[in-house]
């Protein structure tokens, strides 16, 4: 190309710029310069002279670009000229009319683009003006046009035909030193080659890979049809991101609807590259976010007890941006089956919840069929709905045998406690005073009794203080500090076995009602030198529903009960004034050792206390067995809140507790941040009472508990509780204490128990593991506003089947806890002789490495008192990239199941896996 006239024709152009410049300028204003008026020149000229009689004459109108926020009964701004609808010269008024519009149209050229292109060459340029295209050269050279990015190491723009065309670029070898990559809207790829129309947006690449979602797609040829259709040939699919991908499922033709759905002819899957001879006429692959109905894929499961079983065969049905509703059946080869209805809702910022129907007709091997249900609901509110107002339910109630009867689940057989909880609370604002009203159930599958409490209220008033000032000035006189409350809980119960015939008579015979009354005093005085003084006084009162009075029947040998029905009341009170200061002490090494320091902390406490005897009244003695032996029975017992304690008392509350701590100095850094706090012992606390007013055995049962948490690793607890009198030869206790002969003795240990628990793991320590706290999940569920209860459900899948969700980057981890309970017993009666029974368990979960893609772990319990092994599972686990294959096994055990599973980690073909189940039980 010649550049000899290049600078010529710059300067010619830049003259003839001016020139029209001038030339315009001339014919738009030149000729009215010295008018005020804006003047036209497509119009006539009128004179604004008075004297001239003419006729009204209307001037025809004209369009003019309206100014942005001009209004339209107001000036123009051009000059003094206005806006009217017609001209009337009889009146002198030479204002033009005019018709605005607020856009002009100009004529475009027909090849003109829609928008700005940005483009950018590494290499080098070429513009070919002939032939009217753009060549880019770079190895990354690039194409910005609206919402299409194009980057290629050759990219090349016909303006003719407005086709973009890109090709990758290899070095000599052979070897791609950069690909073209291209992006619009949603739509992202890495291709060979393209030829795309800037105009239409439509396309053709080849030897693509895409990702829509979580599907990674690779077509020999795909084309675009807009920015959410596009159309694959000889194309794959799968959730492996390698470019040679482990499986894949392969199609001729593939449709492609962006963010929606995937629509296949014949396709047939394929591992490593090796076809499969499984073909299907045709597929549909959903792509899209969210919620959609549809059919769920069942498992096929054994049982040695119900035959084999098509599991989860069941439909998801959206009912409304709020409600949706899971329907899911299990059929057995033996005539048994099991059904669930699962409705959801779920409102943000408002509520949540989810509701579960089971019915189970299952029918075991040589066994009668039976059949029975359970129902749960859980329901939470978001305290920002409706502030000061909270409502919460959390209900699972059925038949006593349904735990024991669902098939492979282990955990859920076992399980013999059954609880319920709906709960409405509600505070007021700026008001001392609040109220919560809640109905509870509790149920044994073990006894078959069911207990119903319905409705509990309970109403409260915070602390008030009668004697302070409205507007106090300086500090509270000690009068002022005087503190009032109330705390009012009513409740009624009723029981009934599930086994019997006649509930409604059981829960009609055994209703009861009853209430508790609370209203505490206190008095906060200030600090008294290194001691604090509490006063205070409480008085409680409980209203009964009933009196029952139990007599020995000497015929029948056993307590005859007489129930009066009626209003009753007993009232408490107690006056006590309570004392307590902390205590330091602290031992220091040299400096040239490591310890610096151990700091002792002594928190003594001394309370006295009366009781007056508000009850005697309601105490008997009463003979209780065959050998004559009698006890003190009070006309309250078996009542809601139970009675009051006999007796009057008057006496001493002690307490000590102790706390040692240990400063240490780092060997490496010897500056402030290098010294540590270490806790030796968190604490260790001695609790008793004297009670001066009794007539005998006035030193109260002792107890001694401790805590610690060595080098935060080791978690220890333990308590015992001390008998401080001696016993005779019968074995009955005496009011004589232990220490007159034995000083240094707490007193004969009657109970206690011990605990320990720890955990080690290798890799990265500040790393957790996806199963380490699945209390994450529930906070994600709120985070994210999902659904707690699927949360609930993921948690639960994953405490059943470890294998499938192992974390291959911890390479070994061990956690396990140890207990031990003693208590005191005497199997021969009236005699001295005792003994303590022990029972200790054992619990562990463990897991290593065996390779960076096997894992192997194991869970379980052992009471080494019965020598006997609790509930075993084991898992191993492999990790195939895309895939992962568990075995999950508990070989020992009345519940013994084993599984293996094979499936992609994409949650996407979660359902697309290969299982084998089996489970056996020994009754």
């Amino acid at each position: 190309m010649s550049n000899r006239n290049k600078g010529k024709a710059k300067y010619n152009l830049a003259w003839l710029c001016v020139l029209s410049f001038t030339i315009l300028t001339y014919y738009s204003t030149g000729r009215n310069t010295g008018r005020k008026n804006f003047s036209i020149t497509s119009f006539a000229y009128f004179s604004d002279t008075p004297k001239l009689k003419r006729k009204p004459a209307t001037l025809k109108t004209f369009e003019i670009p309206a100014k942005p926020g001009a209004k339209t009964d107001d000036t123009l701004g051009l000059n003094g000229l206005k806006v009217k609808d017609s001209l009337d010269f009889s009146t002198g008024d030479t204002t033009i009319p005019i018709n605005r519009v607020d856009s002009f149209s100009f004529k475009l050229s027909k090849d003109t683009l829609a928008g700005p292109v940005v483009y950018h060459a590494d290499d080098s340029m070429i513009i070919d003006i002939p032939g009217k295209k753009l060549l880019l050269y770079g190895k990354v050279s690039s194409i910005n046009y609206a919402d299409n990015e194009l980057a290629a190491p050759q990219i090349e723009y016909d303006q003719r035909t407005n086709l973009v065309r890109a090709f990758l670029k290899k070095d000599s070898s052979g070897k791609v030193i950069s690909f073209v990559s291209f992006n619009q809207g949603d739509f992202k790829s890495v291709m060979d080659s393209i030829v795309f129309d800037m105009k239409t947006g439509k396309g053709i690449t080849k030897g693509t890979y895409t990702q829509q979602d979580q599907m990674y797609i690779y077509g020999e040829k795909i084309k675009k049809e807009s920015p959410e259709v596009f159309y694959a040939l000889n194309s794959r699919f799968t959730t492996c991101n390698l470019d040679t991908p482990h499986f894949a499922f392969v199609s001729h033709r593939i449709k492609f609807i962006s963010k929606k759905m995937a629509f296949t002819g014949p396709v047939h899957p394929e591992f490593e590259g090796v076809p499969l001879p499984i073909y299907l006429p045709f597929g549909i692959f959903p792509l899209s976010q969210g919620r959609h109905s549809g059919f769920l894929r069942p498992t096929f499961t054994a049982n040695d007890q119900l035959g084999i079983a098509l599991e989860g065969l069941g439909y998801y049905k959206i009912l409304s941006p709020i409600w949706d509703i899971i329907a899911r059946g299990t059929l057995y080869s033996y005539g048994g089956w099991m059904a669930n209805v699962n409705p959801r809702y779920y409102k943000r910022y408002r509520y949540q919840g989810n509701l579960s129907f089971d019915v189970q007709k299952l029918k075991p091997l040589d066994l009668p069929s039976s059949r029975t249900v359970n129902v749960r609901w859980t329901h939470s509110m978001d305290n920002k709905a409706r502030p000061g107002v909270t409502f919460n339910a959390n209900v699972n109630a059925g038949s006593s045998k349904y735990n024991s009867l669902v098939p492979n689940d282990p955990r859920r057989n076992f399980q013999n406690q059954l609880q319920s909880s709906i709960t409405y609370a509600k505070v007021w604002k700026d008001k001392p005073f609040n109220i919560s009203i809640s109905a509870n159930h509790n149920q044994n599958t073990l006894t078959k009794l069911i207990n119903i409490n319905l409705p509990d209220v309970a109403f409260n008033v915070n602390t008030l203080y009668p004697f302070r000032r409205k507007q106090p000035v300086g500090e509270y006189k000690w009068y002022e500090n005087v503190g009032v409350g109330l705390n009012t809980n009513a409740r009624s119960l009723t029981s009934f076995y599930d086994t019997s015939a006649n509930i409604i008579q059981q829960i009609s015979n055994n209703f009861q009602y009853g209430a508790l009354h609370t209203v505490p005093i206190t008095l906060s005085l200030p600090q008294l030198g290194v001691f604090q003084v509490s006063p205070n006084i409480s008085y409680q009162e409980k209203w009964y529903q009933k009196k029952i009075v139990q007599r020995w029947n000497i015929t029948s040998k056993k307590l005859d009960s007489t129930v009066s029905s009626g209003f009753y009341s007993a009232r408490d009170m107690n006056f006590g004034i309570g004392t307590s200061t902390r205590i330091f002490g602290m031992y220091t090494f040299k400096k040239s050792s490591r310890v610096m320091a151990i700091r002792h902390e002594l928190r003594p406490s001394l309370s006295v206390n009366y009781k007056p005897d508000f009850t005697g009244g309601t105490y008997y003695t009463q003979q209780i067995d065959t050998n004559g032996n009698k006890r003190r029975i009070s006309v309250y017992e078996g009542s809601i809140y139970g009675p009051y304690g006999e007796g009057q008392f008057g006496g001493l509350n002690f307490s000590l507790d102790n706390n040692v701590t240990m400063k240490i100095r780092s060997k490496k850094d010897t500056g402030e941040s290098g010294i540590k706090k270490v806790s030796l012992l968190d604490g260790l606390r001695l609790d008793g009472a004297y009670n001066f007013l009794a007539d005998s055995f006035k030193v109260s049962i002792l107890t001694l508990s401790a805590r610690t948490n060595l080098f935060d690793k080791f978690n220890l607890t333990a308590n015992a509780s001390f008998d401080p009198y001696l016993r005779n030869q019968n074995g009955k206790r005496i009011d004589k204490l232990t220490w007159a002969k034995n000083p240094l003795s707490l007193g004969k240990i009657s109970s206690g128990s011990v605990a320990l628990q720890s955990g080690f793991k290798g890799g990265d320590k500040s790393k957790k593991s996806t199963t380490d706290d699945l209390a994450t999940l529930q906070q994600n569920a709120l985070s994210n506003g999902i659904p707690l209860d699927e949360y609930q459900q993921e948690a639960a899948y994953v405490r059943n089947n470890p294998g499938e969700f192992v974390d291959f980057s911890i390479p070994w981890s061990i956690d396990f806890s140890y207990s031990l309970r003693f208590d005191r017993t005497y199997p021969i009666a009236n005699s001295r002789y005792s003994k303590l029974a022990f029972n200790q368990d054992i619990n562990w979960n463990a897991s290593a490495n065996l390779t960076p893609k096997w894992k192997i772990g194991v869970n379980g319990s052992y009471n080494i008192t019965a020598k006997q092994i609790g509930l075993i599972s084991m898992y191993l686990s492999r990790d195939l990239h895309c895939w992962q294959m568990a075995i999950n096994v508990s070989p020992v055990g009345v519940y013994r199941f084993f599984n293996i599973s094979i499936s992609p980690k994409s949650p996407i073909l979660r359902d697309i896996k290969v299982n084998r189940t089996r489970s056996f039980s020994d009754f």
